[in-house]
C-alpha cells in the first residue's frame, strides 16, 4: 500500500478512535504551522485516482450553463447593474420564499465578489464566485428611524445595491429617500430582506444586531439561482439597467 495513504487511514482510525473514548478530552496547547501547496510538490496518483469520480462530477455541475447573461453586468458606486441584478432577486425571492411582503432588499457593496458578470452563458459556478460565501437571506422588521441609520451608513461607504427605494447621498448621509414611492417615515415599521453577515453587524451595520431576525434558511446563493429559473420560465435572460436608484446629490 502507499505509505501516504496507509499513514492518512491510520491517522483518521486514531482521530475517529479519540472520538469514539468516554474519556472527556482535555484541551492542549498546540502549534500550528502553514504549509504551501504548489505545482512543484509531487503528486500521489492513487489518491487523484480516488478523487476523479468527484473532481469530475463538480467540475460538471460548476460548468452547467444557468442561464444567458444579454449585457456584461458591472460593479460599481453608488449604482451599478451587476448589484441591481442582485438585489432584485434576493427582493423578489424573498417574497416568494417568505410568504410576505417585503419593502427593501439590498446587498453590501464587499459582499459582491465579483467585478463583472460577462455577456453570455453564465455557469453555476461564476454564480459561485459571484457569492462564494453561506450567507442566509434573511427578513427584519425595523422601524424607519433605525432603516435611515442603515442608508446612512450605505451613504458613508459611497452607497450599496438597493431594491425598493432610492435615495441620493450629500456629505456621506441618506437624503431624499422614498419608499415605495413615498417618503420615509421614522415611525413607520418596515421589512427588509438582508443578509445574516449584515444582520448581526457586519460593516458597522451594529444598529441591526438587537433587531430579530427572521430565517428559513434560505441562502442568499440559491437566491439567485431561483431567480434565474424565473426568469426562464418567463423567456426572459438575465439583465439589469440602471435605474438612478442610488445617486450622488448635485
Amino acid at each position: 500500500m502507499n505509505t501516504r495513504l496507509f499513514s492518512s487511514a491510520a491517522l483518521i482510525l486514531f482521530l475517529l478512535a479519540g472520538v469514539s473514548c468516554k474519556t472527556p478530552y482535555q484541551s492542549q496547547s498546540l502549534q500550528y504551522k502553514g504549509y504551501r501547496i504548489n505545482n512543484t510538490q509531487q503528486q500521489d496518483s492513487a489518491v487523484l485516482v480516488f478523487l476523479k469520480p468527484y473532481s469530475d462530477s463538480v467540475n460538471s455541475s460548476m460548468n452547467a450553463v444557468v442561464g444567458i447573461a444579454e449585457t456584461s453586468l458591472e460593479k460599481k458606486q453608488p449604482e451599478a447593474t451587476l448589484g441591481n441584478f442582485m438585489v432584485d432577486a434576493f427582493l423578489i425571492m424573498s417574497r416568494e420564499k417568505y410568504n410576505t411582503e417585503v419593502d427593501i432588499a439590498f446587498v453590501n457593496f464587499g459582499g459582491i465578489r465579483l467585478t463583472q458578470l460577462p455577456a453570455g452563458n453564465v455557469t453555476r459556478g461564476k454564480i459561485f464566485e459571484l457569492m462564494p460565501f453561506d450567507n442566509l437571506l434573511i427578513l427584519q422588521k425595523i422601524k424607519g428611524s433605525v432603516l435611515q441609520q442603515l442608508l446612512d451608513l450605505t451613504a458613508d461607504m459611497g452607497g450599496w445595491p438597493m431594491a425598493g427605494l432610492t435615495m441620493q447621498i450629500k456629505d456621506k448621509k441618506a437624503i431624499n429617500v422614498m419608499i415605495g414611492g413615498k417618503p420615509i417615515d421614522p415611525d413607520r415599521v418596515y421589512t427588509i430582506a438582508n443578509s445574516d453577515f449584515i444582520a448581526n453587524g457586519g460593516d458597522n451595520a451594529d444598529m441591526l444586531r438587537p433587531i430579530p431576525q427572521i430565517t428559513n434558511g434560505y441562502l442568499m446563493r440559491d437566491a439567485i439561482f431561483d431567480y434565474i429559473s424565473k426568469l426562464k420560465s418567463q423567456g426572459k435572460n438575465i439583465t439589469a439597467t440602471i435605474e438612478n436608484r442610488v445617486t450622488n446629490a448635485q
